[in-house]
């Protein structure tokens, strides 16, 4: 299926991530009791091998016509194929033992298990590769794929190789970059690195987040996002009113930025200290199932016109849907499209 060439609308609007999993696909009661994974989890899919593959494809087609039905312009795959945003990649390189995980303490502080580094980090094949072929082939809208950045990934491992974290973060960003690279060859439009550790862990971050996400991003053309969040609502029901490591964003090779900003209510006038980025402003709060009318979502896109021009606002969801309800997500996602074109009308006259 080819692109559609007509240029994006004022305000488009965007997924930041992922969108519910049907529950023929997974055990939702298994996704919704445990914290999200960054080891392997396969006991949380409902089939194995090529009928797993099969349902995947089913599921991801059937995510696309309903960001198709709701209105939105910048679609992914809804990260359909994975048991969370980070394991699937994080889990694919050389170096990693899958078998043995290392333990860290999680942000609610009990041990979580992660990669546990034991060679040299090195992607020897494509990741979501065929994933991104297959969302370019079912939809005519822009698509965008996200793969975790390398300095959350440094967060979430266990380090026994290299010995000092920013060389392995470095190395982490090798990775990326080549998975970035061939993302766009297989017909991403936009690709996104996630990075809710920076925000997590501001005083490293500001040692050496900033060069591994460069590094990331080096050669890489068209747009590309970095997604910082505060955690998926899920997980963290209590969100501070601001970010501890953005303002230094300003300093990485991204156009975009994506942030939260609905749940926490954020103070968009941060926004002002990111000149020259583009930003997806979430306008989804993803803590509250209940979904927003589209002139709430139309006055928080007003909230942020009286700190960024229209030209560098992309309307999205907060974070990743994946723990909200199907119905709800869906509902959410064609108030977020009905809400930017209030807004549109508003500042064009056109819809």
């Amino acid at each position: 299926m080819t692109v559609s060439t007509a240029d994006l609308p004022l305000l488009p609007t965007a997924l930041v991530g992922s969108y519910p999993q049907p529950g023929w696909l997974v055990d939702r009661e298994v996704l919704l009791g445990s914290k999200p994974p960054r080891v392997r989890m396969e006991q949380v899919w409902r089939f194995d091998g090529a009928l797993r593959t099969e349902s995947q494809d089913d599921a991801v087609r059937l995510a696309l016509r309903d960001f198709e039905a709701a209105g939105i312009d910048i679609v992914t795959d809804g990260e359909i194929r994975r048991e969370s945003y980070f394991n699937h990649f994080a889990n694919a390189l050389d170096g990693i033992d899958i078998d043995n995980p290392g333990y860290v303490q999680s942000r609610a502080g009990t041990p979580s298990p992660v990669p546990r580094v034991v060679g040299p980090v090195r992607r020897t094949r494509p990741v979501e590769v065929e994933a991104a072929r297959f969302l370019r082939a079912n939809t005519g809208r822009r698509v965008k794929i996200t793969v975790p950045g390398p300095f959350t990934m440094t967060q979430l491992a266990v380090d026994e190789h290299y010995g000092d974290v920013e060389a392995l973060a470095m190395a982490y960003a090798d990775a990326v970059n080549a998975e970035l690279k061939d993302l766009k060859a297989a017909g991403a439009d936009v690709v996104q690195i996630d990075e809710p550790y920076l925000q997590a862990k501001p005083d490293l971050a500001r040692s050496f987040g900033i060069a591994a996400i460069n590094r990331a991003l080096a050669g890489v053309t068209g747009p590309t996002v970095v997604h910082m969040c505060f955690g998926y609502a899920y997980v963290v029901k209590d969100k501070p009113s601001g970010y501890s490591f953005l303002p230094e964003l300003a300093g990485c090779d991204a156009s975009h930025i994506s942030i939260e900003a609905a749940q926490p209510k954020l103070d968009l006038a941060v926004l002002e200290r990111l000149p020259g980025k583009s930003i997806l402003v979430g306008v989804l709060d993803l803590g509250d199932d209940a979904v927003e009318t589209a002139e709430t979502v139309a006055g928080r896109l007003r909230a942020a016109l009286k700190v960024l021009p229209a030209e560098r606002i992309v309307a999205a969801p907060d974070c990743g849907m994946k723990y909200l309800p199907r119905a709800a997500a869906f509902g959410k996602l064609k108030a977020l499209a009905e809400g930017a074109a209030i807004v549109r009308r508003e500042l064009t006259g056109n819809g």
